[in-house]
């Protein structure tokens, strides 16, 4: 009987963290993040085996092309048709999922790299960091973002996919970069990180252990949705002439082929315009579900 363990009260209140992490679960299993997840995973599968799902409704190949099927429309095997070049539409909506997404992974990673290196050193030492990094960030926040991506490409002799997205992440970490700086300052007048410093730890093990991982959380939400705009970006390079080139394989490579043919054959256009869409909006709206699940205001 002494062993026995005394009920809590029927109406006694969950602790607070565990009332958040109760929060951001349900946050993350609503409607409004697994089906943006489940698409983007989808999409994602489509970048990494391509030839498996081009596949799976024709035959497979972007490039097996016949000019006498120019512009058709459905067939068998061909369900979204045929472009002017005679090429199976659904293989090349396919395969240009892998460089689309690959531009928006890698020129976002770049710009994260470099906010992250240049934000934390500007909010946690400050002083002449800071005004370096600050001038530095109005410098290219002085440059619109496809306009200095534009002039930077066309001096670059094969726009291949990691030119562009260095060229996309190298012009995108401002904005990140501030945020970063924001979120150093604030946690770095905290108790534990003030403690760490009395202790006489160095500034590089307190910035690594004390400050990234509770400083980290706005700007990965920041990044998350930065891959839509990024995947945007690569699109309208690309449709203006400045991205990526053939035989490169993209969705805005069709799209700026579609569109010369809208009037007479708009399923070149729509397909890969769709995908496109779909892929913008399920990044967002996963940034934004996160945003939700790991923000303590909205989660609380």
């Amino acid at each position: 009987m002494l062993d026995a363990q005394i009920p809590e009260p029927a109406g006694a209140p969950e602790p607070a963290g565990a009332a958040r992490l109760t929060a951001r679960r349900r946050a993350v299993r609503r409607w409004s993040f697994a089906a943006p997840a489940a698409a983007l995973a989808a999409l994602v599968a489509c970048s990494i085996f391509p030839a498996f799902f081009a596949g799976l409704f024709g035959h497979g190949d972007p490039r097996d092309c016949d000019l006498h099927l120019s512009a058709e429309g459905p067939a068998p095997g061909h369900p979204f048709g045929f472009d002017v070049q005679g090429c199976d539409v659904w293989a090349n909506v396919v395969f240009g999922a892998r460089s689309s997404i690959v531009v928006g992974l890698m020129a976002t990673l770049i710009a994260v790299a470099i906010a992250v290196a240049l934000g934390t050193w500007a909010g946690f030492y400050g002083g002449w960091a800071d005004q370096v990094v600050s001038r530095l960030t109005e410098v290219f926040l002085g440059f619109p973002f496809l306009l200095g991506a534009i002039v930077v490409l066309n001096s670059v002799g094969q726009r291949s996919p990691w030119a562009v997205s260095a060229v996309l992440g190298v012009f995108g970490w401002p904005t990140m970069a501030r945020l970063v700086r924001g979120s150093v300052r604030s946690v770095r007048g905290l108790d534990y990180v003030v403690a760490a410093t009395t202790m006489g730890l160095s500034g590089r093990r307190i910035i690594l252990r004390h400050v990234l991982p509770n400083a980290l959380t706005p700007v990965l939400i920041l990044a998350t949705i930065s891959i839509g705009a990024v995947i945007v970006a690569e699109s309208s390079l690309t449709y203006l002439g400045v991205g990526l080139q053939p035989p490169a394989i993209s969705w805005g490579l069709q799209i700026a082929a579609g569109s010369r043919h809208f009037q007479t054959a708009p399923h070149i256009l729509i397909w890969p315009s769709l995908f496109l869409a779909v892929t913008v909006l399920a990044v967002i709206m996963i940034g934004e579900a996160l945003r939700t699940a790991l923000d303590p205001k909205r989660a609380a």
